[in-house]
């Protein structure tokens, strides 16, 4: 196959992903701007007013508003892109459910940060795992071109009739949003020819009128989530599909698992987002001094991907899962809670431990990765942890 020619950008995060839903070509963008989503939808809104983007950009009073006007533009039948953060995504709550139930292929950036109170304007991931019950496909970006790369693959997953849900592509607020990066991008006539126009199954129409989001009795609700919940568990493949070919088009393959030095690993870290470029440096350093440390970066949170992570952690001594976000009163955050269920559920007896680190943009440094792998192979000797959770750079906090 011949080698696509690409064109490379220096790009923010943010102006990365303006500029795959520009290539996209969506048709209606609404969204309230929220730091540090801001730049983002500037962005859009100015590729609108120059004409680049033939679109409808529809300015509103709140979040809230910002998804029920895509939500609704999609039951037309129109293609769609919101974008918030933090406080915006759990204001934009009710209307998550909506979205997902109507089974309406919503694209949704979300640059993560974390919520009040008290007000922090850095990054974690407690708005994004605010939302893991309401029914999106959640996927999170490791760099800006992946960012790029999966709003691409965000429209082509979500239209597919096999799927019709939507999606929402997670990255890291200002450690992605506001830095810089070389990006490479596709040529506008290869991102059309990736994200062709689907007919809906259904549409809001006055010349052939349907209701959309009516009342369901008891005895039809209990069907109508199975629906739901079947679709996001069949959207698996799908979105394996998706990104292969997505590989074959632009030489970048992403899987919905990353690992890097599991195979062979006594000692296995879990990470989500840019921190694993972090987490990744350290494993090879350790790999230098023979210690057999591995780490998987979760890149699908939703739909979770069960077999994958348990075919990397099986034969591990130890596996440390990080959480950038807290779930207050639980055994550990979320992601932990996740795992430790698929290993009992699953009889994989390996010890775990759950590391909360990097909350409201707390700095995780190679050090404290460091530290978490120190402990992974105290565990990995004595067989079980010191204690379930550790705080990672908590001040006042003695392990």
């Amino acid at each position: 196959m011949q080698k696509l020619k690409q064109i490379r950008q220096t790009l923010s995060g943010n102006y990365a992903v303006a500029y795959a839903v520009k290539q996209v070509d969506v048709d209606v963008i609404s969204a309230y701007p929220i730091t540090p989503q801001t730049t983002m939808v500037e962005k859009l809104s100015e590729y609108v007013a120059t004409g680049e983007l033939q679109a409808e950009f529809i300015p509103v009073e709140s979040e809230h508003s910002a998804l029920s006007v895509v939500t609704a533009a999609a039951a037309t039948g129109a293609r769609v892109f919101t974008s918030t953060s933090s406080q915006g995504l759990l204001l934009m709550h009710e209307i998550l459910f909506i979205t997902a139930a109507l089974r309406l292929p919503v694209v949704m950036a979300v640059a993560n940060r974390a919520v009040s109170a008290p007000i922090n304007i850095w990054n974690d991931h407690s708005d994004a795992m605010d939302q893991r019950d309401t029914g999106w496909i959640q996927i999170f970006a490791e760099s800006s071109q992946e960012a790029y790369d999966t709003m691409i693959q965000a429209y082509r997953i979500a239209e597919d009739l096999r799927v019709r849900l939507p999606v929402m592509v997670n990255f890291d607020g200002y450690i992605l949003t506001h830095t810089y990066e070389p990006v490479d991008t596709l040529p506008d006539e290869h991102v059309k020819e990736f994200t062709p126009r689907v007919k809906p199954p259904f549409r809001l129409n006055p010349d052939e009128p349907v209701s959309i989001g009516t009342l369901a009795p008891p005895d039809y609700y209990y069907e109508v989530k199975y629906q739901e919940i079947n679709a996001i568990e069949n959207s698996l493949p799908v979105i394996e599909e998706v990104s292969k070919k997505y590989g074959d088009l632009s030489g970048r393959y992403y899987s919905n698992v990353e690992q890097t030095s599991v195979n062979d690993a006594d000692i296995v870290l879990v990470s989500m987002g840019a921190l694993s470029g972090t987490a990744r440096h350290v494993v090879r350093e350790l790999r230098q001094h023979n210690i057999k440390a591995g780490l998987i970066r979760l890149r699908l949170f939703r739909p979770f991907p069960i077999k994958s992570i348990i075919d990397l952690i099986s034969d591990a001594k130890a596996v440390g899962i990080i959480d950038r976000a807290v779930s207050p009163g639980a055994v550990g955050g979320p992601v932990f809670m996740e795992i430790a269920a698929i290993m009992k559920l699953y009889g994989i007896d390996v010890p775990i431990v759950n590391f909360i680190a990097g909350l409201g943009g707390r700095d995780v440094t190679p050090s404290d990765i460091k530290y978490m792998f120190d402990e992974l192979q105290l565990t990995a000797i004595s067989g079980k942890p010191k204690r379930p959770v550790y705080y990672i750079g908590l001040r006042g906090w003695n392990p």
